[in-house]
């Protein structure tokens, strides 16, 4: 009898190892899975959800950093976002949204606890349109898709604030984005929000406060709505997203908030654009490091039914200069000076010249409003260089 109570417990052993071993097993199986479907958001386990550690203020926006395989310049971007964003962390929320399985790149993301961490995992094969074509190109717009339905549809974000893994930003950056966001909210005139000026080099600008409309998508750090997003997200395009966001058939009438000085500063010279322009356009950005009450401002002249009166003074408050040697003749003319130029080889030619962005998309030069083309040169002084229609899209005589 003694010994078949043995045999009983002998055989409950063997039973309960064996259950171990299978779940341990399940677990494993389970765990492995995981890492191989398709699409995937991961929070850091010693993370809480976002949800959970959020206050009960409403916040003005997400901040998303757009991450890949660059450790480095993510640790730094983080670092800099961090610095002006902890006092306003309720206001702005901070996510960094790693697109692949580098692991340099995500234990720095899940380094920082004052963020939130996403993952996106795409294992299906791309196919480019055109011969030639990078690969990347059509990854990041996945990723940024992915990333931006994530935080508007499922996290209903309202505003959300986009930045890349390579950018720095100004002491002001998010004063000028809340102060940006009633703007945005009233006028819907507006399509998005940018702390980019394509022309921002430290050479071309000299005033803080200023803001323009454009028509031309500055992208590098900007802001948009969900009432946006939920039109762009069904088109979203498979790759080259930021040129998609320049064509006239995305934008329609709408138009884009710049400010004069940048707000973000771009270090990236090396990444999917190889890059291209950096020593000529980025490296010499200037970035805001001035102080400026945004939320005492009046930023009501931004707005579709002010503006143009408000742009309109400045051109043609400014002396034209004619001839094909007119820039040569600028040099020497105190005070604004504005410039016409025929198409698109003659801005081009005049461009080069003074040493500004030369490139169009869609019939649009970088920075323009109305074809206007506006930076500062020799100091304070604008210079205006003035497409064809300019003058009466703006209600100006010659």
């Amino acid at each position: 009898m003694a010994r078949n109570f043995c045999d009983v417990r002998f055989l409950l052993l063997v039973s309960a190892v064996a259950f171990i071993l299978i779940q341990i097993h399940l677990h494993g199986t389970q765990t492995y899975s995981e890492e191989h479907i398709p699409v995937a958001i991961r929070l850091h386990r010693k993370q809480a959800p976002y949800k959970e550690r959020v206050s009960v203020a409403v916040p003005v926006a997400a901040v998303v950093v757009m991450a890949c395989n660059r450790a480095d310049y993510l640790e730094r971007t983080i670092e800099s976002v961090l610095k002006y964003q902890s006092s306003v962390a309720s206001k702005f929320p901070l996510f960094i949204s790693q697109d692949g399985t580098h692991q340099g790149v995500k234990d720095a993301a899940l380094s920082y606890s004052q963020t939130t961490y996403m993952q996106h995992l795409d294992f299906e094969e791309v196919h480019p349109e055109r011969p030639g074509e990078l690969i990347a190109y059509y990854k990041i717009a996945r990723h940024y898709k992915w990333a931006l339905d994530e935080l508007f549809i499922k996290h209903s974000f309202s505003r959300v604030i986009i930045l890349e893994d390579d950018m720095e930003i100004a002491p002001d950056f998010f004063e000028y984005f809340e102060a940006a966001a009633n703007l945005l909210d009233s006028d819907k005139t507006i399509m998005a929000v940018s702390s980019w000026n394509d022309n921002g080099q430290v050479q071309f600008v000299h005033d803080p406060k200023a803001l323009y409309r454009s028509e031309f998508f500055p992208g590098l750090g900007w802001m948009l709505t969900q009432s946006v997003w939920k039109e762009l997200s069904p088109k979203w395009p498979k790759a080259y997203w930021d040129d998609w966001m320049r064509l006239k058939k995305t934008r329609g009438d709408r138009q884009f908030i710049r400010p004069e000085i940048c707000r973000t500063y771009n270090f990236g010279e090396h990444g999917s654009s190889m890059g291209q322009f950096f020593n000529q356009y980025l490296r010499p950005i200037k970035m805001n490091d001035v102080h400026v009450d945004w939320n005492s401002m009046d930023l009501s002249y931004l707005k579709e039914d002010k503006f143009p009166k408000h742009f309109a003074k400045m051109v043609s408050g400014a002396k034209p200069v004619y001839g094909f040697d007119a820039v040569q003749k600028s040099y020497n003319i105190d005070g604004d000076v504005r410039i016409q130029y025929n198409d698109q080889v003659d801005f081009e030619r005049i461009a080069r010249q003074f040493g500004i962005f030369e490139e169009w998309k869609d019939g649009i030069p970088r920075t323009a409003y109305k074809g206007v083309v506006l930076f500062r040169y020799q100091g304070s002084r604008r210079i205006f260089l003035v497409g064809p229609d300019s003058l009466r899209q703006l209600g100006i005589g010659r």
